[in-house]
């Protein structure tokens, strides 16, 4: 098992975002065999189907096949609840996102999108390891329904969560907000930091997105931390694989408070 190791992540996988991702992914391959976690999206905002677009099927079933890792990223991954009520609903919802499609809905909706969701992997015959909710964000009736459809593993910014006890098991992402100028700058330097206080963890997290291709500086930025991840002797990763090879690892010793 390597020291070191990261997970290279894309996030909101549609017919709709590919075309952000096309030159990146066709980057990252020519570095090597750098194996990736794509977050699939059924519907993307109601405008973008996967699962009825024969070219996007084509070729996740191919990236599968090459060793990447396939995980079900919500449903719509768009918030389309009733409007907030609350400041706190309003400050989640309105101003930290507004694709954080499982915070407001109860469990009944949660259940029937996560089990539309598994329904569609499981008629592509893919694997039904994952599931990362939109913005990393689960209401309470969202997180019980999770824990009843038998999937190994979600996560949120800091942590990925063995499924169904939410065992929490620290795994630092870096991530950027790339919607703005003064937001990009930012980015640089938080994630610069983290990276370097992350840098004795066994296992640190990519979380790319599809805005991050449109920004030079985001998209640079995240070809060049994986060449120095190489560099520094990383090993690339799927978050399955790295779960599936902690298992002789006693959860004591992986689980954080």
């Amino acid at each position: 098992m390597a020291d070191r190791e990261f997970a290279l992540v894309l996030h909101d996988i549609a017919p709709a975002t590919w075309p952000d991702y096309r030159s990146f992914v066709e980057e990252i391959d020519c570095l090597g065999q750098i194996p990736m976690t794509w977050l699939v999206v059924p519907d993307f905002h109601h405008r973008s189907n996967t699962f009825e677009d024969p070219g996007m099927l084509r070729l996740l079933h191919q990236r599968m096949a090459r060793g990447d890792e396939l995980a079900l990223h919500g449903f719509y991954h768009c918030d389309d609840a009733p409007p907030p009520r609350t400041p706190r609903d309003y400050f989640m919802r309105r101003l930290y996102t507004y694709e954080g499609e499982f915070y407001p809905i109860g469990h009944d909706e949660a259940l029937e999108r996560l089990e539309r969701g598994a329904e569609l992997f499981r008629r592509q015959d893919w694997p039904l390891d994952g599931f990362v909710a939109p913005a990393w964000l689960l209401g309470d009736g969202a997180r019980r329904a999770l824990a009843t459809q038998g999937f190994t593993y979600t996560s949120d910014p800091d942590h990925l969560y063995r499924l169904p006890d939410y065992t929490a098991i620290k795994a630092p992402s870096l991530v950027w907000s790339a919607r703005s100028r003064w937001r990009r700058g930012m980015s640089w330097v938080v994630n610069e930091r983290a990276r370097r206080r992350h840098r004795h963890e066994p296992l640190i997290r990519l979380g790319l997105h599809p805005v991050d291709m449109r920004h030079d500086i985001s998209r640079r930025y995240w070809i060049d931390t994986i060449r120095r991840l190489l560099d520094e002797g990383y090993q690339p990763t799927t978050k399955i694989s790295w779960l599936h090879r902690q298992s002789s690892t006693s959860p004591n010793d992986m689980a954080t408070s």
